[in-house]
């Protein structure tokens, strides 16, 4: 039997964001889709992003990307089943959006 037309959605469009993360943060303690990391301010280390409900339960099993110690917009487009968490690298400035 045919279906009909599906609904289609861009997950690459964040309708959600978090500005100036200097310090380990939860941007969404609820299933999600990180799209882009902007690197706001380079730092001295790369940073991660991870797929976690707290910062205590960000550890190395659970990284989604590292975030380079480069300043720059970088796409991630990458399902988080668990939360969002952020732990900028030393000296970092993060900007995420996420959905």
């Amino acid at each position: 039997m045919p279906q009909g037309p599906f609904q289609t959605v861009s997950l690459a469009v964040a309708n959600r964001r978090t500005l100036n993360i200097t310090a380990n943060t939860v941007v969404k303690p609820t299933p999600g889709f990180v799209v882009r990391v902007s690197v706001v301010v380079a730092g001295s280390a790369a940073g991660t992003i991870h797929d976690a409900t707290t910062v205590a339960a960000a550890v190395t099993a659970n990284v989604i990307a590292a975030i380079p110690a480069t300043a720059g917009t970088y796409s991630i487009e990458f399902p988080a089943t668990s939360g969002i968490v952020i732990k900028p690298g030393s000296g970092q400035t993060i900007a995420v959006s996420f959905n």
